[in-house]
């Protein structure tokens, strides 16, 4: 062990899960370089936040001469760099999104948006999904059911939160439709059996499950749950955290789907690694939110806010490739899921892909084996690409907006060679 990871280890919390041993020293675009001068490319993205890259001409230049001029507010001045992100926020997001306020993470951006809809419906019941990831605080966790560890020694947690099943087709067994119909089901039982609809504030909900395992929501479904929160005065409420900034080659995976929501998180890419997030509304419903209801002290900060703006401006651009990217990574994808049996099912939309790996095809056995043992054959040959999903099992393709298409192939190749390498091997 080095001594660098001596001290590491030493002085630092064991419960944060680095992926990787990289001792770093400075990382641009891609590209991350360690202290010895061995460089990799990053295709964790800061795990869904350097959208843009490391260290974006445009977002330093934009956070340093922030810097120069006001670096902290806490709510007790105002100031230009908040105004204008949240002026370019209403530019991206759908017209009955109209008002927005900000935090430091994805957690505090959901835990935020449920507060803001509890308290102007007055009511208390949050409905969530199964399979999803809304972050690890004591609220957030609640509605975090991606994998049962995060909930280990923090019982109990909130109540009045009710999970019911979202869409797995693919681990299901079933086409989408018949997925969608019995989470619909499942749902209507819940109404009938469980909590009435009175009483439900929001359906919180991940166009695009993250850590569950990259499943995109059925059109079908989020058209179904559009028209129960309008039948019954309830929010429908969108985790965008690692769905947005161009996550999908979009602004957000709203932009894919006819049903929008009442409320909205937004978090991760918003400001290319610096500390940010968000959540906007209606102006009706934020204005019912009373004065003093919710604050913060570093959310919406002058140089993360600064740099949000930046990466807004910048991404605009971004997008048409990134939608070349993604029908490319899709093509290769779909190419070598024709070649390799260990390839179960590939999903997502944009550059949000995930592949999953099982043991054969019949039984849809998840193999996290064989994403560790292409996780190992890519990162040797300087790519870093990480998991999702309960059992570990699904590549989480996630490359920065800026990759070029050369080396989105390069990659593709080295994934495509760590599976042939699984597969011949005598197991």
């Amino acid at each position: 062990m080095s001594d660098f990871l001596s001290r590491h280890n030493d002085v630092l919390a064991p419960v944060l899960a680095f992926d990787t041993d990289i001792h770093a020293a400075k990382a641009e675009g891609i590209w991350i370089t360690d202290v010895d001068g061995k460089r990799w490319a990053d295709f964790a993205c800061g795990t869904a936040v350097t959208n843009l890259g490391h260290n974006h001409p445009a977002v330093l230049e934009a956070a340093h001469r922030q810097l120069g001029s006001l670096v902290h507010s806490g709510c007790i001045v105002r100031y230009d760099s908040i105004v204008e992100a949240a002026e370019r926020l209403r530019a991206i997001t759908p017209p009955g999104i109209e008002k927005f306020s900000f935090a430091n993470s994805g957690a505090e951006a959901v835990e935020a948006a449920v507060k803001l809809a509890k308290h102007t419906t007055g009511r208390q019941g949050v409905i969530a999904f199964r399979g999803a990831f809304h972050g690890r605080t004591m609220g957030s966790v609640t509605y975090t059911t991606s994998n049962a560890k995060y909930r280990d020694g923090y019982h109990p947690v909130l109540g009045s939160v009710f999970v019911t099943p979202y869409p797995h087709p693919y681990r299901w067994g079933m086409t989408e439709d018949e997925a969608t119909d019995l989470s619909l089901n499942e749902l209507r039982m819940m109404f009938k059996h469980v909590v009435t609809p009175k009483n439900i504030a929001c359906i919180l909900i991940e166009p695009v499950q993250g850590e569950g395992g990259y499943y995109p929501a059925p059109a079908r479904f989020l058209d179904a749950l559009r028209e129960m929160a309008d039948e019954h005065g309830i929010k429908l409420l969108y985790d965008e955290v690692q769905s947005g900034f161009g996550r999908t080659a979009e602004w957000f995976a709203l932009d894919h789907y006819d049903a929008k929501p009442d409320i909205m998180a937004m978090g991760k890419g918003i400001a290319n690694g610096l500390p940010l997030s968000a959540y906007g509304s209606s102006r009706e419903t934020i204005d019912a939110w009373p004065r003093g209801a919710h604050g913060t002290t570093y959310g919406g900060n002058p140089v993360s806010t600064a740099a949000s703006v930046a990466v807004i401006d910048t991404m605009e651009g971004l997008l048409p490739h990134a939608r070349e990217l993604s029908k490319r990574a899709f093509e290769r994808f779909s190419e070598m899921a024709d070649s390799h049996p260990t390839i179960g099912d590939v999903r997502g939309l944009g550059l949000m892909i995930g592949v999953e790996l099982v043991t054969d095809r019949e039984s849809r056995t998840p193999d996290a084996k064989a994403f560790s043992h292409v996780e190992k054959h890519a990162f040797d040959r300087e790519l870093i690409i990480i998991n999702c999903g309960p059992d570990a099992n699904v590549i989480r393709f996630i490359p920065p907006l800026i990759t070029t298409r050369e080396e989105l192939d390069w990659s593709l190749d080295l994934v495509d060679e760590g599976l042939t390498s699984w597969e011949s091997q005598d197991r």
